[in-house]
């Protein structure tokens, strides 16, 4: 986690993940919308997609309960149960688990297994990860078209995707996967599409992005550069002058003067 904002590092999620919030809030943003949890929400983040954090500061703290369910665990309870494999044509990265009594009750069930945050007792952990998958299904038998769905990424409009989620810091190779593509195959597309070289047109395009927010919206470099996909501070401001032939700073003290 980085300390200095809050904000966990962008993340591939491989596996269907429950999250529960028992304590604080936190920011998500999917590459689409972004939006906030707090104490007693609850969500399915499907796997196969691209998600930010950034934890709110509260005075509860922050406490996440998790549960993941890998594609082994979700076959053999689909094998043991006779549940069929179905697909749904929900695009939502994030689905919100309706409140009830039994997801409730489930949560005050599980503390007294706990050995640390968000690390259950492993001989309880496959018990209560299958109790919880039954008290979803049941609450929300729907939820079984994003749970039982295993199919691998297919091939997608990549530029409609790559405009989506160029803010991601993740691998070409990560890309390239989650567009259906090889990444030989992936590349090869890219430069049809754009006529650039993905990591290059990612620098540019995040830079554009830099440049408009701080310009037009007066936005400090050290609030939008993690967010834009830059590791660090330096690197942004260097990237910058390179394509704009002036610093962040200069750009802004550039805007001050003219506006008075």
């Amino acid at each position: 986690m980085d300390t200095r904002r809050n904000v966990l590092n962008e993340q591939f999620i491989p596996d269907n993940l429950f999250i529960y919030l028992a304590k604080g809030a936190i920011r998500v943003f999917d590459g689409n919308k972004s939006f906030t949890l707090r104490a007693g929400d609850a969500y399915i983040a499907r796997k196969n997609r691209l998600a930010k954090y950034e934890i709110s500061d509260t005075q509860d703290g922050f406490e996440p309960i998790l549960f993941c369910f890998d594609e082994p665990f979700l076959q053999k309870f689909q094998e043991k149960t006779g549940l069929k494999q179905t697909h749904g044509a929900s695009k939502e990265t994030f689905t919100e688990i309706k409140k009830s009594e039994l997801i409730e009750s489930f949560i005050q069930s599980i503390k007294p297994y706990y050995k640390s945050l968000m690390e259950l007792d492993e001989a309880f952990e496959d018990l209560k990860q299958e109790e919880l998958l039954i008290i979803q299904l049941r609450n929300q038998p729907e939820l079984a078209v994003v749970l039982f769905d295993f199919r691998k990424p297919g091939k997608i409009d990549l530029e409609e995707f790559m405009n989506r989620n160029y803010k991601f810091n993740v691998t070409i190779q990560r890309f390239a996967y989650l567009t259906g593509r090889s990444l030989s195959s992936y590349k090869r597309d890219f430069k049809t599409i754009f006529n650039d070289t993905p990591n290059h047109w990612l620098v540019k395009k995040r830079l554009q992005e830099a440049y408009f927010l701080i310009e037009q919206k007066k936005q400090k470099p050290s609030e939008i550069y993690l967010d834009l996909g830059f590791e660090d501070l330096s690197h942004f401001s260097f990237a910058f002058k390179k394509q704009f032939g002036k610093t962040p700073g200069e750009l802004i003290e550039k805007k001050k003067n003219t506006s008075r």
